[in-house]
């Protein structure tokens, strides 16, 4: 079984994978535009200036696929709750500029610092409401 993080961007996803282009070193898989599918969405599924919008997309991020869209609605800033994304990275360099790059234009509810699990751990919200966990995995 796979469990893949599906978000969604509310018209902003192009600007989101860009960003998590910099921010991660993210690889864009695939885009789809509302205009492109094969069949059209049902009478008012979509706002009618969407077909330029994104329907599905799909980024990695090293071995991880992070999928997206831009929904189906243009009620922006309809936060996301309940959830973060982890990322776990090998050394504390590497966390500070990972930390740095997500937090530009968002908040950071945990400073980064050593907790027992990591030598360096911090928690924040990104400019699209994403919260991130970012940490340096333990030696196995």
């Amino acid at each position: 079984m796979l469990i893949q993080a599906y978000l969604t961007f509310n018209g902003k996803t192009e600007e989101a994978v860009e960003f998590y282009r910099r921010a991660l070193g993210a690889e864009l898989e695939m885009l789809m535009r509302f205009k492109e599918a094969p069949d059209p969405p049902p009478p008012g599924m979509i706002p009618a200036d969407w077909g330029d919008k994104v329907m599905h997309a799909s980024i990695t991020v090293g071995d991880q696929r992070i999928m997206m869209s831009d929904g189906c609605s243009n009620e922006a800033g309809a936060p996301f709750q309940g959830f973060s994304l982890a990322v776990s990275v090998t050394d504390i360099p590497s966390a500070d500029r990972v930390f740095a790059a997500l937090s530009q234009g968002g908040s950071v509810t945990m400073p980064q610092g050593e907790t027992f699990w990591s030598p360096r751990f911090g928690m924040l919200t990104d400019r699209y409401g994403v919260a991130w966990m970012v940490m340096v995995s333990p030696p196995m």
